[in-house]
């Protein structure tokens, strides 16, 4: 015998029940993976373009963890920055107590004028409110030159009539010296002559009558020279107090410890190796063609970046000048930190965003190819018994197929 003669009835039921053992195959596998596409060869289209969503989605999502050290980089430099503005409130109030402190000076520097010369009325003595007594005495159209740098000058002429440049009084004289930012105060004497004294501001200024502008001597927080044709008299300098200044360099050393403080904050606030208040720059990539970045430049926010620095006993805190150049230094750290603060505020939202944006992206994709590949349980399940019902069917349609042959076997017997 070459084969096993099959009626076309019991092939056509055994067929059918192949058809049905491999869907049904089919239906087990989708139950059991939960995809209905496992490989290539279930859908080529639906495969390749899960496997692409996928493998984006895994390429942005290793992204994250950068976009992550990022977003810590950035709080790091921002609780530094709150640091470094606590510390220089600190030394504000160190700077503060020396402006409350005793000015330092038992007494200030002044320059007192020679009195009116000549015979007769022209040394005759004015007064207080009438300098050149009605313009008879030598004082008349004589001038007072004030160098405060070496580029500002001010000349002021003694005159009947105050004006611009011209004074008649004390009062018209402190006027000018005030609108003019010449830290003396003008004084009259009872003959005739004028003192001139460094004002509480400028309790250690020096005083000289050479005609030409020195700088500060070691211990002086500002300068003037007083010359012209109103001949000037003795020059006395002016005298510290030791107890003040002692309590000054002990305010001095205080402050010196915040700035210390500074530096080392400054140079501590980094995160896995990147600190932007240290001049480090931090580079964050946000796709997986590396097309689409943010560079936050970081600044350099030690003492001599915010533009304050150490002082020296004896130099600093001497005079309420010396410390009001302090403040201001520290007034202009503390715009710096917020303004640097504001910026870092505005680069942490951009990255929380786009951070965002990326975990919401990686779901959009993965849902998209999970809608590719996923099977539907409840749409499987039904056909799973739909097939073991048709199964069923099946073999009893083949056993009648066959009920044809048993009665031939019955003749037989």
């Amino acid at each position: 015998m070459t084969g096993i003669v099959l009626s076309s009835s019991v092939r056509q039921n055994l067929l059918s029940l192949q058809s049905t053992a491999d869907l049904l195959s089919t239906t087990q596998n989708r139950l059991a993976t939960g995809r209905k596409v496992n490989s290539a060869l279930d859908n080529p289209t639906n495969f390749f373009t899960a496997t692409a969503l996928d493998s984006r989605a895994s390429d942005i999502n290793n992204l994250l963890d950068g976009i992550g050290n990022g977003v810590q980089v950035l709080q790091a430099a921002n609780t530094g920055i709150s640091s470094l503005q606590r510390l220089v409130d600190s030394a504000k109030s160190v700077a503060n107590q020396a402006l409350q402190t005793n000015v330092g000076y038992s007494s200030r520097a002044n320059l007192t004028t020679t009195a009116p010369t000549g015979a007769g009325a022209l040394a005759v003595a004015g007064t207080a409110t009438d300098l050149t007594n009605a313009g008879t005495n030598s004082l008349q159209g004589t001038t007072l030159v004030f160098k405060t740098s070496a580029t500002a000058t001010s000349t002021f002429t003694f005159s009947n009539v105050a004006g611009a440049t011209n004074f008649n009084s004390v009062d018209s004289l402190n006027t000018l010296l005030s609108a003019n930012n010449i830290q003396l105060s003008a004084t009259f004497n009872a003959a005739g002559t004028i003192t001139f004294t460094s004002t509480n501001e400028a309790a250690s200024q020096t005083i000289t009558k050479t005609g030409t502008y020195a700088a500060p001597s070691a211990g002086s927080s500002s300068s003037v020279d007083v010359s012209g044709t109103a001949t000037t008299g003795t020059v006395t300098a002016a005298v510290a107090d030791v107890n003040s200044q002692t309590a000054r360099s002990n305010l001095v050393s205080q402050y010196n410890n915040i700035i210390q403080q500074i530096t080392t904050t400054a140079q501590d606030a980094s995160f896995n190796g990147v600190n932007l208040l240290n001049g480090d720059t931090l580079k964050l990539t946000f796709n997986e063609t590396g097309k689409s970045t943010l560079n936050i430049n970081g600044v350099t926010f030690n003492p001599a970046g915010l533009g304050i620095g150490s002082l020296t006993g004896g130099s600093d805190f001497i005079d309420n000048i010396s410390t009001n150049k302090v403040l201001s230094s520290l007034n202009s750290a503390s715009t710096s930190l917020r303004s640097q603060a504001s910026t870092l505020g505005s680069n942490l939202s951009i990255v929380q965003i786009r951070q965002d944006f990326s975990k919401n992206l990686i779901n959009v994709l993965q849902t998209g190819s999970s809608n590719l590949t996923l099977a539907d349980t409840n749409e499987e399940a039904a056909n799973s018994q739909a097939l073991a019902t048709r199964q069923s069917i099946a073999v009893s349609a083949l056993a009648l197929a066959n009920q044809s042959q048993q009665s031939v076997l019955q003749l037989l017997r």
